[in-house]
């Protein structure tokens, strides 16, 4: 499997990749960034790139792509809507056309965020303009795509958040994990199950093309028993 990674030095996306460079199902990550992410390994070729608007320089990076995971994302906070729609949807859509006219059998996995609004028209901004983005995504004529809606995510097998207030809470709250386990099963999950329910999905594909928690840790768990 050849996979196209947007958003490789964040926090999701580090661990989406830790999890594709170790997995035998992938054979080749290229890994799209606009900064060096300090990862070396056989099977991943980092690609800088510099507009994120327009994707064309890329088109022989992307050929031959069986899946494209797109964990780039930014807050809201003190973004107004326009300015957070063309960081969030017309970003993210500049990298799936791309992507997908130059790998036409692509399968899509898109992270968005537990309480995305799927009509796209709710009261909240962010939550409005991630469901616009989703419904963009699940329009174009990939082979499949698939949203992901992960509620908590707790860091583990070395990844961090690149900001540091997050990464003091993370820390705070990961001695806590297990109990959040307990108390919401099904809106709390890793970084190591983000990447695999990724895999499994592209691999395999998911009944339904927008995944909550709950069904992201059920795909990685069917990615783990593969691997056992």
């Amino acid at each position: 499997m050849k996979v196209i990674l947007f958003g490789a030095t964040g926090m999701v996306g580090s661990g989406v990749l830790a999890e594709c460079l170790a997995d035998p199902r992938v054979d080749s990550v290229v890994s799209v960034v606009r900064s060096a992410g300090g990862v070396t390994h056989p099977k991943l070729r980092e690609v800088r790139h510099r507009d994120f608007f327009d994707f064309t320089p890329l088109r022989s990076a992307f050929e031959g792509a069986d899946a494209c995971f797109f964990c780039l994302g930014v807050s809201s906070f003190r973004l107004g809507e326009d300015e957070y729609r063309r960081l969030t949807y017309d970003l993210t859509l500049a990298a799936a056309r791309a992507v997908l006219d130059a790998a036409p059998g692509v399968v899509c996995c898109y992270v968005s965020g537990e309480g995305t609004d799927s009509t796209g028209r709710g009261r909240v901004m962010w939550a409005r303009v991630k469901g616009q983005t989703e419904q963009a995504l699940l329009a174009l004529p990939f082979r499949a795509a698939y949203m992901f809606r992960p509620g908590y995510i707790q860091p583990l097998a070395g990844v961090q958040s690149k900001t540091g207030l997050y990464r003091a809470a993370y820390t705070l709250l990961g001695p806590l994990y297990p109990l959040l386990q307990r108390l919401a099963p099904t809106h709390v999950t890793t970084s190591v199950n983000v990447g695999r329910a990724m895999l499994e999905v592209a691999a395999h594909g998911y009944p339904r093309p927008v995944l909550e928690t709950e069904d992201i840790n059920a795909a990685a768990g069917m990615t783990a028993c593969q691997g056992s």
